[in-house]
């Protein structure tokens, strides 16, 4: 089985071309899905939260303006709830590639694969990537996103053009749905075709 990693700034189109994995029969572990599922309702994350982040969570699960309030711009904050989810997280990706092991390819989406050293349990590195103008305007075009916050953000990320040196493929989604279908379907044939 060969893992590939694909990860992606905001904006870039990364879900969209893990959809598009997924369609061509490629399983997909979705980081910021788990990420999102151990701190709803019932999530096996909430109690740890609430015990470092009061007034975080309800029956419900997460406040997440809360706690992104709590956690934004300290370090050692994100560091502790890092260290409450990232296990968590980790547990569920074994799980979902023993539950793939026979599977040809699998693709590991994770935000953060390179800053949290995530791609070197992977085969093969993808980046999805697009313009700045592009970019930007598909994250301010986002409920609640503004230009401050979308600055904030590409601060705390690795910028693109060093994702992209490090990547093995880089797939561009800034020249509309259609090429970047293609894309994706040249690098499942590519696979296809070296027995991977």
């Amino acid at each position: 089985m060969i893992i590939i990693g694909l990860t992606g700034s905001i904006g870039m189109g990364k879900s969209t071309v893990a959809g598009m994995f997924r369609r061509l029969g490629v399983p997909v572990f979705d980081a910021d899905a788990e990420v999102r599922r151990v701190q709803g309702p019932g999530g096996r994350a909430l109690a740890a939260i609430e015990a470092l982040f009061p007034g975080t969570t309800h029956a419900g699960g997460l406040h997440r303006d809360r706690l992104g309030a709590a956690v934004f711009g300290d370090k050692a904050k994100l560091h502790a709830l890092e260290a409450i989810l990232h296990p968590l997280v980790g547990e569920a990706q074994s799980a979902f590639l023993g539950a793939h092991r026979l599977k040809p390819a699998i693709i590991l989406d994770v935000p953060l694969l390179f800053e949290k050293g995530g791609w070197r349990r992977c085969d093969l590195t993808i980046v999805v990537s697009a313009p700045l103008r592009v970019q930007r305007a598909r994250v301010l075009a986002r409920p609640g996103m503004t230009r401050e916050k979308f600055a904030a953000i590409l601060k705390a990320q690795m910028p693109d053009a060093e994702k992209r040196a490090l990547a093995d493929v880089v797939i561009e989604t800034g020249r509309g749905r259609r090429e970047t279908w293609l894309e994706v379907q040249r690098v499942v044939k590519s696979l296809r075709q070296s027995g991977r």
